[in-house]
């Protein structure tokens, strides 16, 4: 992407979210009683237009890798592209690789939109985001619809990045755990492990962490305690996997609700309600909410 000097800004009492919507119709920051709660963009990696700075993107026709760029569906064999090099294999669809649209734009709201139609890889859809602020946090409403001649399987999610302070803390609740195997792509599905376990609030693991936790039940808990802030997340049913990505040499880590699991386009496994892949008839549609809300934290 080229450079790019476009936002947009929406607030509601403490509640800012800025908005590029030119690089992957993403946020590029969320403050609360002006303390960042994401990892903001900085000016040069928005001048960049480098969607990977940002504060939060979209993900969609599907989340996370396509082992071998291919997979099969309806006796089909299906080719996507590699779309993030040195990556060898197609991650996080293409919704986050292009500029969307506002359709809709006030001081509390706004509504961005992006059109695909299948060329170099398969997928027709229309994605929409709206975010919505007010006092109790910011509402992202992701709309994605089958706009191509067949059934197709698809996913969605959002990809937020946070500030890695020392002192930070993580809770959630989830059934299963997915390994991970070489190239970044899921393996096994196991038992979650007390070791790995987020049920109770406890610091993020200082080691690498690239793993889907299955049967999310739709709630998270994130607390910055020298900031004084903490956010709650809590996701629609749709939203049956969290993503936790953390690099221990790096100063961020990513908390990513999602629809379908990792490596669930390779298994083929689309009748499986723990996969989450969602088959749209041409038409057909799937929606889901992703509720952000900060709270205060006593240091």
């Amino acid at each position: 992407m080229g450079a790019i000097s476009e936002w947009v800004n929406i607030g509601s009492g403490a509640l800012e979210v800025a908005l590029v919507p030119q690089i992957g119709g993403s946020v590029s920051s969320l403050r609360w009683r002006g303390i960042d709660l994401m990892r903001r963009l900085s000016d040069e990696e928005r001048e960049a237009g480098n969607v990977l700075g940002v504060a939060m993107f979209p993900m969609t026709p599907y989340a996370n890798r396509i082992t071998g760029n291919a997979f099969e569906f309806a006796a089909k064999r299906w080719q996507v592209l590699p779309n993030n090099p040195p990556e060898k294999f197609n991650v996080h669809g293409s919704g986050w690789q292009h500029s969307w649209t506002v359709t809709k734009a006030g001081a509390i709201d706004v509504t961005l939109s992006l059109d695909i139609a299948a060329g170099p890889e398969p997928y027709s859809y229309r994605a929409t985001q709206a975010f919505v602020v007010s006092e109790e946090g910011l509402s992202v409403t992701m709309t994605l619809t089958n706009t191509g001649p067949v059934d197709m399987p698809f996913g969605f999610g959002l990809h937020p990045w946070f500030d890695r302070n020392p002192d930070v803390t993580l809770q959630f609740k989830a059934r299963h755990f997915y390994l991970e195997g070489p190239e970044s792509i899921s393996g096994d599905r196991i038992t979650l492990p007390p070791e790995l376990d987020y049920a109770e609030t406890r610091p993020l693991s200082g080691g690498w962490r690239n793993n889907d936790y299955g049967g999310w039940s739709g709630e998270a808990t994130l607390r910055f305690p020298s900031r004084g802030v903490g956010l709650r997340i809590a996701a629609d049913p749709v939203f049956k996997h969290l993503m936790l990505y953390a690099d221990p040499t790096e100063p961020y880590f990513c908390v990513e609700p999602q629809t379908n699991a990792s490596g669930a386009f390779n298994r083929g496994r689309w009748d499986d309600p723990d996969e989450g892949v969602i088959v749209l008839a041409p038409g057909e549609n799937a929606v889901g909410t992703v509720l952000f809300m900060p709270f205060a934290v006593n240091t």
